[in-house]
């Protein structure tokens, strides 16, 4: 369940609010509101920004379950107010959560705001502390009420970008580094379904069913004292324990009419009825009539135990389906799939089979039981004729469709039609190098600030899963570090010597890879090269060499398909390993 954050935030910045804190400002009720207005919707961009990559959003859940953010705001903030003192010190706070929460310079938000409103500097900073510790404290509230987890946090705020966009200008996005509204209004929403497809999503845990009534309960039981309020929750499990008694029969009556009774007391095999089956049936035929509608229930309650627990020692499928494919010059698909169940294999293989005919295409589908259902298959009749259109390249990994190739191609309007296709519930676009590029190097940027902090970790591991999110796009056949990386590696080289000056050296593999276009070899030698210069490049801001080994590795280790031009662009990279 989600929330809209700026109703709540309403509530909570009540008018009685407003006039009381327009009072310590010195303005009026209306302006006070005006201001907060205006830095309101930048805050959420900016807490957005930072759930949009999976390192962020478990930042960000962090700082939202700390200790220092309030969840009890909403009532406690008139008595706040109050006092001078306490004011003070909830702007603060509001201030360093927001530093901490975002990575944003609060007093450039603030500047913006005295811009954009014509409020005094010093007013809207303290505002901008007011109106981040609220937003905080409401979605802590909302996540604890709800015992939610931080899978949950990329679609609760994916939720607040109507909101955001009515409000949210050019000057405050740039102020709290987000470049314009337009372009993060237009990236925002693929990159948080992208960072909720590799966050955990925990299942809710399924209770098991308690035991029914002891028998002695229902056979001893004695009137209520006179005055004593009759209890009525027994009724309740008896016939919940009835359901369970007519369930049983039943099933043991369809089995009697297939296994000769005497066998009932015979060891269960690969085609006996389940052992929590046999152990009621033998429970049941021991009981005497007396106790037998008691037993009966006591025994059925066991198998809906045994069944629960059957079901939750299978894990619930937790990972996306996949389809890619890629067609060649004389319209031969080659497809890549992962599916969760063999009837989903089938039906696409045989959907394959009577489109294109036997032999007439290359399928690589493997089954694996983690895999969620492949929604995508019930658009499959629409995906085919693309699977023959001679040089179109497609992924699809869940709910998100990527076109590359001819498929992308906008006289030949397919972008359109699969979206008409599948529907709002599906994500769908065209891959954009440069907006691949541009997405990765704020997730770098976002966090790569955390590295400085002072309690941060100088952890091997840690540092070079933050350094593996900056991109080298290098040009083909090339091993000159491009212009559009040099900053990013400037400041990866920063974070390497600030760990080093805190007596904690990092020490790293720089591992160059490549697709497998072209010639193995040669491959392997230009991924050494790059890697190779990305070490030169480091050492040169000074990063000791003997801290960074380079090594290539061409095309092994893919860590997409090599069938689209997403998937090659992803696997053309330069990986830190900590050693």
């Amino acid at each position: 369940m989600s929330i809209n954050v700026f109703q709540l935030l309403d509530t909570v910045l009540s008018e009685n609010v407003f006039k009381t804190m327009g009072t310590r400002y010195g303005l009026t009720p209306e302006f006070t509101r005006k201001v907060a207005g205006a830095a309101a919707p930048a805050i959420m961009a900016a807490i957005m920004n930072r759930g949009a990559t999976p390192e962020g959003a478990r930042s960000l859940f962090s700082t939202i379950m700390s200790s220092d953010t309030n969840p009890l705001i909403g009532k406690q903030l008139p008595e706040l107010l109050a006092s001078t003192a306490d004011l003070g010190q909830l702007e603060a706070t509001g201030r360093e959560l927001l530093q901490k929460a975002t990575g944003a310079n609060v007093g450039a938000l603030a500047d913006a705001v005295a811009v954009q409103t014509g409020a005094p500097q010093s007013m809207a900073f303290s505002l901008a502390g007011v109106v981040g510790a609220a937003i905080m404290g409401i979605l802590k509230q909302h996540f604890t009420a709800s015992q939610g987890f931080v899978g949950q946090l990329p679609t609760l705020l994916g939720h607040q970008l109507p909101a955001v966009n009515a409000s949210l200008t050019d000057h405050l996005a740039s102020a709290v580094g987000l470049g314009s509204a337009a372009a993060f209004a237009g990236s925002i929403m693929g990159r948080l379904k992208d960072v909720s497809a590799r966050l955990d999503h925990p299942q809710p845990v399924v209770r098991p069913v308690p035991a029914s009534v002891p028998p002695q309960t229902v056979a001893e039981s004695t009137p209520p004292i006179a005055g004593e309020k009759r209890r009525h929750h027994w009724l309740w499990w008896l016939l919940a324990a009835l359901a369970l008694i007519v369930a049983f029969f039943a099933l043991r009556s369809c089995q009697h009419n297939e296994v000769d009774p005497q066998d009932a007391a015979q060891p269960a095999t690969a085609n006996s009825i389940a052992p929590g089956a046999v152990a009621a049936s033998d429970a049941a035929s021991q009981a005497d009539s007396a106790s037998a509608p008691v037993t009966a229930s006591a025994t059925a309650a066991s198998v809906a135990v045994a069944a629960v627990a059957a079901s939750d020692a299978v894990p619930a499928p937790t990972q996306d389906s996949h389809l890619s494919f890629t067609v060649d010059k004389s319209g031969m698909p080659t497809i890549t799939a992962t599916v969760g169940t063999e009837a989903e294999k089938t039906q696409l293989i045989d959907a394959l089979t009577k489109q294109f005919g036997a032999g007439k295409f290359t399928a690589n589908v493997n089954v694996d039981a983690a895999t969620k259902p492949a929604e995508w298959l019930a658009h499959l009749d629409g995906l085919l004729p693309l699977m023959a259109l001679p040089g179109a390249q497609v992924k699809i990994d869940g709910t998100h469709v990527e076109l590359s190739g001819a498929a992308a191609d906008t006289k030949a309007g397919w972008l359109d039609k699969l979206k008409a296709l599948f529907g709002s519930g599906f994500d769908i676009g065209v891959f954009n190098v440069q907006k691949a590029v541009t997405d990765a190097t704020q997730s770098f940027r976002d966090a790569v600030k955390g590295l400085f902090a002072a309690d941060s970790s100088c952890a091997g591991a840690d540092v070079a899963k933050v350094l593996n999110l900056q991109v080298m796009n290098f040009r083909t056949g090339s091993s000159v570090v491009p212009a559009s990386a040099a900053d990013d590696l400037r400041q990866s080289a920063r974070a390497l010597i600030a760990c080093a000056k805190r007596g904690q050296p990092v020490s790293l593999e720089v591992a160059g890879y490549s697709d497998n276009v072209g010639d193995k070899a040669a491959n392997l030698a230009l991924s050494k090269q790059r890697a190779l210069a990305v070490r030169t490049y480091l050492a040169s801001q000074g990063v000791p060499l003997s801290r960074l080994a380079a090594q290539g590795y061409g095309d092994a280790n893919p860590v997409d398909s090599n069938d689209t031009e997403s998937g090659r662009f992803h696997n053309r990279r330069i990986e830190f390993v900590a050693k």
